[in-house]
């Protein structure tokens, strides 16, 4: 039977992944509260992820439309005096120079969206003063708060803004008259969280080693399967750092029940492979044309993946 080798998408396969309340509330815990289980799991409800909203100008009336990653809703429970906080994560691959703007428009998109269903509710209200009705809400009528947590699963460190005051041409004297919007930053290769459900740590600590770029591929790619073997990684997990990380899984293992790094993270063998042939290369003193064809021939790749790979390893041997 043909090896069912496929790539998983990054996105598809994080929300799978933190679908899960235990996960969810756990990483949350960990972000917010420095690990103290202050949110439980049953406390949380899935929310449509997908949110849209009018902007209105007096010249043009433009839609916003928004597709969260993963939101989850907290009620039935009155910790700190708040009912309802809706949880927000957003899963980056890539470094985006204006995440925090981004944020922002997330976040502005779920609360317009409670403004407007509230400015509807206040239509049929009776009661109401002048000011209330033309504002579309009462006095007393609150909207519940977001909070978004960003996860960068790249292995670069984060070098973009984390607030939107780092996005602004501003001089210093002029920064406390601007309103400034912070995100929440969480970066998959190295962080000190304190976590407590185990698929969670498996999951960050083999994001840890994969990702570290001080490391060789192959010395990662080890680490890694030695890891997954003393900790016995859930086959979810695996998959879900797969997908963070863009390797290619082997169906064939799943169905064998194979639970093993080494036959299901192809790609991490691949790169381990095309580091040791670039090296090996350069110390013949062959050109880079025949590098590339090497490349071709020993691992069965496009020319555009073995430049790639060329461009990624060749910097580190020459």
């Amino acid at each position: 039977m043909a090896q069912k080798k496929q790539s998983l998408k990054p996105d598809t396969i994080l929300k799978n992944y933190w679908r899960d309340n235990e996960r969810f509330a756990d990483f949350f815990n960990a972000v917010l509260f420095e690990g103290k289980q202050i949110i439980k799991p049953e406390e949380l409800e899935d929310r449509d992820s997908e949110e849209s909203s009018i902007l209105e100008h007096r010249e043009y009336v433009k839609s916003i439309q928004a597709s969260r990653d993963n939101i989850k809703i907290r009620k039935k429970s009155t910790v700190y005096g708040i009912e309802f906080v809706m949880f927000g994560l957003e899963h980056q691959e890539h470094i985006h120079y204006a995440m925090p703007m981004r944020v922002m428009g997330y976040d502005y998109g779920f609360y317009k969206k409670q403004y407007d269903t509230n400015a509807e509710k206040c239509k049929s209200l009776k009661g109401l003063e002048n000011d209330e009705y033309l504002s579309g809400m009462r006095k007393t009528d609150k909207f519940t708060a977001v909070i978004t947590v960003v996860v960068y699963y790249g292995e670069k460190p984060w070098d973009g803004a984390t607030t939107l005051h780092e996005m602004l041409n501003i001089p210093r004297e002029m920064e406390k008259y601007v309103s400034d919007y912070k995100m929440i930053l969480i970066e998959a290769r190295k962080n000190d969280l304190t976590l407590h459900n185990v698929n969670n740590i498996d999951f960050f600590n083999l994001l840890g080693i994969i990702l570290d770029r001080d490391i060789p591929r192959n010395e990662a790619r080890e680490k890694a399967i030695q890891y997954s073997e003393d900790h016995g990684t859930d086959k979810s997990v695996i998959m879900t750092v797969a997908g963070a990380t863009n390797s290619k899984i082997d169906y064939n293992a799943f169905e064998k029940g194979d639970g093993r790094m080494c036959t299901l993270f192809d790609e991490i063998r691949v790169e381990g492979r095309a580091e040791e042939i670039i090296e090996t290369g350069f110390e013949f003193g062959l050109s880079e044309n025949d590098i590339v064809e090497r490349l071709q021939n020993k691992l069965n790749i496009s020319l555009q993946m073995a430049q790639e790979y060329l461009t990624r390893f060749g910097k580190q041997t020459v």
